[in-house]
């Protein structure tokens, strides 16, 4: 069990696999106001550092679960680099249909809604493994701008326009599934370059050191078009962000 080779490579050097920074998710760790002992679920938790420092810095405890067993083992050797090893635990796994033993504080799935999917179906899934009183996080995309063509959001690595919604919609979209959105943080386009960008430099290396290898053509090729792609579409069209939700509480109810 696996994800594609072709991520493995060009992510191999990511420690973060969205398009947030180290600075956004430590905005997000104060913003749900963690506290030590809060324990965190992670569905497609990648290389692990939203857990491993949210260990470090909060003192929370939590389990994350991917299907690539690079960036799981990338996630294990963090927490032990970070001394927070005890604190946390990294599962080689399919998260879909996951659900935790213990009730989590925070149940989150940050950019892998396939997981369940589609975000309705994630939502659903998170849930099960949530406490009553915590609080769900889901990251996902939104258009910053509607693509006036199909094409434009084939470009933007959409299947269609309607794989995604601008954001008061996304937002909108919380509360008709029962959620209160009770917070947000969204990537800038400092954010999609460290992203997008670096991967340009890991395929550069890669090719160096795998000229005959059976990926070669195709990582050559993502390397010359990428950047351009890139800077016209996925930068000035495509948003992202983490939304916490809650579940919806009626005036006069508790």
């Amino acid at each position: 069990m696996d994800i594609p080779r072709f991520f493995n490579i060009t992510e191999s050097a990511h420690r973060i696999h969205n398009p947030f920074t180290p600075e956004k998710f430590a905005t997000l760790g104060e913003a749900l106001r963690l506290k030590s002992g809060d324990r965190v679920l992670d569905l497609g938790s990648g290389s692990g550092e939203m857990l491993c420092t949210w260990a470090r810095d909060h003192g929370i405890v939590g389990t994350g679960i991917d299907m690539s067993s690079l960036f799981t083992a990338h996630a294990r050797q963090r927490a032990e680099e970070l001394g927070v090893a005890h604190q946390v635990n990294f599962i080689h796994g399919d998260a879909s249909g996951y659900i935790a033993d213990d009730k989590a504080d925070v149940a989150a799935c940050v950019g892998a809604t396939w997981i369940g999917g589609g975000v309705a179906g994630t939502i659903e899934l998170l849930a099960r493994s949530l406490r009553t009183g915590g609080v769900i996080l889901i990251g996902e995309p939104y258009w910053r701008q509607l693509p006036a063509t199909e094409d434009i959001a084939r470009k933007c690595l959409a299947n269609s326009i309607s794989d995604f919604l601008i954001l008061p919609e996304l937002l909108a979209s919380f509360g008709k599934l029962g959620y209160d959105v009770v917070e947000m943080v969204l990537a800038n386009q400092d954010g999609w370059d460290r992203y997008e960008a670096a991967k340009w430099l890991t395929m550069r290396r890669w090719l160096e050191k795998n000229p005959d290898d059976e990926l070669a053509d195709e990582i050559r090729s993502k390397l010359s078009t990428e950047p351009g792609r890139h800077a016209a579409y996925t930068r000035e069209y495509l948003g992202w962000g983490v939304f916490a939700l809650m579940p919806g509480i009626s005036p006069g109810k508790t």
